[in-house]
């Protein structure tokens, strides 16, 4: 378990509570296909993923990506049990989808720099230090069931 200091669990809950999930969550999964081509061959039913722009207008990426953001505001509703919260997720993707767990990393990385940037200074070492524990506490969470 991740132990959470009041200040970390303060600084994740200030800032979700102010985040678009639509927009980042459409953000963060677009930025993954574009940076890390790799990881499109998962998407393969999303259609046109040809180029940056064909993927950042994607409907489907953008829905995908809200979905993949509402899961992690469970996370967040949840800091005391990520590993419980995405027990289901990690089976699902470990068995059916069979997806590389180390996506999962990238895109806590690339996650946190969305909210950077939409976030500017309001997103205070502080801000960046706690995100990144929780983007590493849920992606550790989704690869438990690869171990």
């Amino acid at each position: 378990m991740v132990h959470w200091t009041g200040e970390e669990k303060q600084v994740i809950n200030n800032i979700w509570s102010k985040v678009n999930v639509p927009e980042c969550g459409g953000e963060a999964l677009a930025r993954l296909l574009i940076v890390y081509p790799w990881t499109q061959r998962f998407f393969a039913s999303f259609g046109n993923l040809s180029g940056a722009a064909a993927i950042l207008g994607n409907a489907k990426v953008k829905a995908h990506g809200t979905k993949v953001l509402t899961s992690f505001g469970e996370a967040v509703r949840n800091l005391d049990n990520i590993k419980g919260t995405f027990a289901h997720l990690s089976e699902l993707h470990c068995d059916k989808l069979h997806v590389d767990p180390e996506n999962f990393r990238l895109l806590g990385d690339i996650l946190v720099i969305v909210l950077a940037a939409h976030f500017g200074k309001d997103f205070t070492p502080a801000a960046h230090a706690a995100f990144t524990k929780l983007v590493r506490s849920v992606a550790h969470a989704l690869a438990r069931k690869y171990h």
